[in-house]
């Protein structure tokens, strides 16, 4: 079992920067691979970024390609999303989320979820 608690979501201006955090508790989170999902109000979960068990391989989502950075340090079990030039329609929920096995943009193939933390840009 792994317990997942996000952290550093706020209220910000748009073209801010916010970096996120989730903490892994209950199992050693270098042998799983992470993703970061937002929801936002009266829309479905969406995919924003995933990163291998290493941390050598990621992928992003196009809208936020090049503004968002997805990290790990294993050390620490701590996953981490930094986000720049923050968007009003980047306003949602975010969660971290973590599988056995490859990265993956499914959110249907992750294992473990966090509570999330809500991130809102305003204009």
């Amino acid at each position: 079992q792994v317990q997942l608690v996000e952290s550093g979501g706020g209220l910000v201006q748009a073209g801010d920067s916010l970096r996120l955090s989730c903490l892994a508790s209950g199992r050693a989170l270098s042998t799983y691979a992470m993703g970061w999902f937002r929801q936002a109000p009266g829309k479905e979960r969406e995919f924003v970024a995933a990163i291998s068990w290493s941390g050598g391989s990621t992928y992003y989502a196009d809208s936020v390609k090049g503004r968002f950075t997805i990290s790990r340090d294993n050390t620490k079990n701590m996953g981490y999303l930094q986000m720049n030039s923050l968007k009003p329609e980047d306003t949602a929920v975010y969660y971290c989320a973590v599988r056995r096995g490859a990265r993956s943009l499914s959110m249907n193939d992750y294992d473990y979820w966090g509570q999330g933390t809500q991130v809102t840009v305003s204009s």
